[in-house]
């Protein structure tokens, strides 16, 4: 009987001895294949956290190269980088700077792309990003319209002869070219304005004026726009139905200028092409976009024409924007601290 009892002790003490190790090799088998899968996942989790983060530098390097309205910077900084040197002019620039720093509480500013749409895009940029609405009129006018009304309704076919900045385009098809340059500054103007979030707003410009397909859609919006009206005037000056702003009796003055189509030709189709915007046109700008344009002129450094306002008579409600140059042809946006 002590025989059968030992012998019953031993069979079942190898047993569990040999689960055992079967169960040892199966859990070590599993622990490896734990280990393993772990140290891969965080070598996979490595690599996909620095190429995430490298896609991500590189879209907003991209994002950056491509924005036409850079980040803001410095003032006084950059008046020390871009004048450099102890000519009159340079001085006179880092003067000019000073006095916007101490006295405008002017404390950064955002470089806007030194092309021939400068000056637009300033002022659009500011319209989007500030959240300001249609201008009143826009509000009771439905601007795709005013492409067909111009051709059909007032028999201008001479706007088949319109160019598009750097695209020197004329032909039949530049009516269709039209609506869909008034449709993206309907579309983008009203959904940006419609943001009340100032950083997703602000987020929404950058987005949109760092895209030259899109933004020059907007900037030959506006410069139909203007064309638009001065056809508009010129008729009401013609048929002295109703006076107009004496802003459009000094654009006819100029021999340039003395009717729509000669406008037409000799400023508008070269705007963000050869030339930017003059003086008088800035008035235009400020007056059909129902904004108070205050233009702070450097190289007028104590003069009257330091500051400018475009137009000079304009309405209480209107908003305010704020341009820099120092040249008159490229355009800076100023930014306040108080």
């Amino acid at each position: 009987g002590r025989h059968e009892v030992w012998s019953w002790k031993t069979a079942s003490k190898e047993s569990l001895c040999l689960m055992w190790q079967k169960v040892k090799v199966q859990l070590m088998l599993s622990m490896s294949f734990l280990t393993a899968v772990f140290w891969y996942c965080r070598r996979l989790y490595r690599f996909l956290a620095q190429l995430l983060k490298r896609w991500s530098n590189y879209l907003q390097r991209k994002l950056i190269r491509n924005l036409s309205v850079l980040p803001e910077v410095d003032l006084l900084g950059y008046s020390a980088r871009e004048w450099k040197g102890e000519t009159k002019q340079a001085k006179q620039m880092r003067e000019a700077y000073e006095e916007l720093f101490r006295s405008c509480h002017i404390k950064y500013l955002r470089q806007v792309r030194r092309d021939n749409y400068s000056v637009v895009r300033a002022v659009l940029f500011q319209i989007f990003s500030q959240g300001i609405p249609f201008p009143s009129w826009m509000k009771e006018r439905d601007i795709l319209k005013l492409p067909e009304k111009l051709l059909y309704s007032q028999g201008c076919n001479w706007i088949q002869q319109y160019s598009f900045g750097p695209e020197r385009y004329t032909g039949p098809n530049a009516f269709g070219k039209l609506r869909k340059c008034m449709e993206a500054l309907k579309t983008n103007w009203a959904e940006i304005s419609a943001t009340r979030d100032h950083e997703e707003r602000g987020s929404m410009c950058n987005t949109l004026f760092s895209d030259e397909s899109k933004e020059y859609k907007l900037y030959e919006a506006i410069k139909f726009i203007m064309l638009y009206e001065v056809v508009e005037a010129y008729e009401q000056i013609k048929s002295r139905e109703e006076p107009v702003h004496n802003l459009f009796s000094l654009l006819f003055a100029r021999d340039s200028s003395s009717d729509p189509l000669s406008f037409m030709m000799n400023h508008l189709n070269s705007i963000g092409d050869s030339i930017c915007l003059d003086q008088v046109e800035l008035f235009l700008l400020g007056y059909l976009l129902e904004v108070k344009i205050r233009v702070y002129r450097l190289h007028r450094f104590n003069t009257e024409e330091f500051q400018v306002n475009y137009p000079e008579e304009y309405r209480r409600e209107w908003n305010e924007i704020f341009l820099l140059t120092e040249d008159d042809r490229n355009y800076h946006i100023p930014l306040f601290r108080t």
